[in-house]
């Protein structure tokens, strides 16, 4: 799973968004910098080179993710952790950083509370969220292939878990509930490009959760045929380019 993702997803759906936030934490010239759901390393590798001189500690809850970025990006320290019980000290870093990953945290509380722990007072916690199914093009177009594909019960990954936290007053919320005080916040649409929506459908369905709920129900060949022809339908074959849009919070301790 680490691999497709890599491959497929990445360059695609990452990299961009991964850009824009490595800008944003470099401006704060942070020393000590934490990643969560670091993933396979695609923010650690530009926070690296956009922040030569901080110390940058990537953990990840997969240890499969931990074992492919830490080869990607071994310029960082890579620890196994759980972003609501990390394994720091007090008041250690003084920026943490997450792409994309808050979304996943079973009590977005209690992980908040966590880096406001670790973080040192002053410090910063940076990352972004996707906003609502309807303005990820790609994403969109995903479900509505698996829609088709199982119309009785479809998965529901995609609307439930990435795009499950794309209310940006509940985020806020959230977050002054931890003791943060939200700097920040923006929405920002960037444009992913795809060599060709094919690629785009093996990625989801082979990088992704979806694969386990795909590989349990049947005929995966079948079924990802259905997927690229209705995401061919709505984006056309490729090279396509789809707008995505995510919420980006600075928030300080």
């Amino acid at each position: 799973m680490p691999a497709a993702y890599e491959h497929y997803l990445v360059p695609v759906v990452f990299q961009p968004f991964a850009k824009d936030l490595t800008g944003r934490a470099a401006a704060l010239h942070p020393g000590r910098v934490l990643e969560l759901a670091a993933g396979t390393g695609v923010l650690t590798s530009e926070l690296l080179a956009a922040a030569p001189s901080a110390e940058v500690t990537a953990t990840d809850l997969n240890e499969a993710m931990v074992a492919f970025g830490s080869a990607r990006a071994p310029g960082a320290v890579w620890r196994q952790a759980d972003a609501q019980r990390l394994p720091f000290s007090d008041g250690g870093f003084d920026l943490v950083v997450c792409q994309f990953g808050v979304m996943f945290f079973p009590d977005r509380i209690e992980a908040f509370t966590e880096v406001r722990r670790v973080l040192a007072p002053g410090g910063r916690f940076l990352f972004n969220t996707w906003g609502p199914l309807g303005t990820h093009a790609f994403e969109a177009a995903l479900q509505a292939g698996l829609e088709r594909a199982f119309p009785a019960d479809p998965p529901r990954f995609f609307p439930t878990v990435p795009h499950g936290y794309a209310d940006p007053a509940v985020v806020a919320a959230d977050l002054a509930a931890a003791g943060f005080a939200v700097e920040d916040e923006q929405e920002l649409t960037l444009q992913g490009r795809a060599a060709s929506t094919a690629d785009l459908a093996t990625g989801y369905l082979t990088g992704t959760p979806v694969r386990v709920a795909v590989e349990e129900r049947g005929d995966v060949p079948a079924i990802r045929a259905t997927v690229i022809e209705e995401m061919t339908a709505r984006l056309g074959p490729g090279p396509v380019t789809a707008p995505m849009t995510a919420y980006v919070f600075r928030a300080a301790a």
